[in-house]
């Protein structure tokens, strides 16, 4: 089962692989985000430009259920192209989205920071919440660099697709980051998921370069101010090395009940 299927055009109807932590009912943002880029790949796409900064902004949570994606050109220029995109559910837009596509050129590249190797899978993640708990966590598959799914705190994992983004569809790179960047807060939770909700109002992902394979890798650390608002910053690997970093602002809050 894939994490939607397509009804017709900017349509899909989504699967229990999307579910989230928070509430069975609504879906987890990385899915959204990389099913945002999806659509984006398919609008007005320009040999030599790429995608190279996606913002999501969250105006309420997505069900699982049908959703409609709508997509925009806002600016076609020469050497930068500037897209939108809003998802809807009922009739009500739930995410709205900008993109950036920046042209292809020779420059010469700064050093950058290698990515850790791909840890071989430990049986204890499989049976963390991260893993068992929900369909979105039980669709990828994690490996713990540093850090666990069981502790707060800074923390290191690879991830990859174990089921298709979209049915009958092979995800590409920029897919492959979405459906798991916004998994920094969860990773690098610093409250604990049992007392408090720390959710993600907004996704920036920022990329130097293309991004290769199925593996991608995430250190994220989550930082809690005094009046209800947290940061968490991420920096982006991939098997090569460093490809750019996400960010997210949350809400916080103790759980009710």
């Amino acid at each position: 089962m894939a994490m939607y299927e397509r009804l017709s055009e900017g349509r899909y109807l989504a699967s229990e692989h999307t579910q989230g932590p928070w509430d069975p009912r609504s879906q987890h943002m990385g899915p959204v985000t990389a099913l945002v880029a999806h659509e984006l790949a398919r609008t007005a796409p320009r040999p030599g430009l790429e995608l190279s900064r996606l913002v999501v902004d969250v105006f309420a949570p997505v069900p699982v259920a049908e959703l409609e994606v709508a997509t925009d050109v806002v600016r076609d220029g020469k050497r930068v192209q500037c897209l939108s995109a809003s998802v809807s559910s009922g009739g009500r837009e739930l995410v709205r989205a900008t993109a950036w596509r920046i042209r292809e050129a020779g420059t010469p590249p700064t050093p950058v920071r290698q990515a850790p190797p791909v840890p071989p899978r430990e049986e204890r993640h499989g049976r963390s919440w991260l893993q068992s708990g929900f369909g979105y966590g039980k669709a990828l598959d994690w490996r713990f660099v540093t850090g666990s799914a069981e502790e707060t705190g800074p923390a290191t994992a690879w991830g990859r697709l174990t089921v298709p983004l979209v049915a009958g569809e092979e995800p590409d790179a920029v897919e492959r980051v979405a459906v798991f960047a916004d998994s920094g807060n969860g990773i690098s939770s610093a409250l604990g998921f049992d007392t408090h909700v720390f959710v993600n109002v907004d996704l920036t992902i920022s990329l130097f370069r293309a991004p290769v394979g199925e593996w991608i890798c995430m250190e994220a650390e989550t930082v809690i101010g005094p009046s209800g608002r947290g940061l968490t910053r991420s920096t982006l690997f991939d098997v090569a090395g460093e490809i750019g970093a996400a960010t997210q602002t949350l809400f916080v809050a103790p759980r009710q009940g």
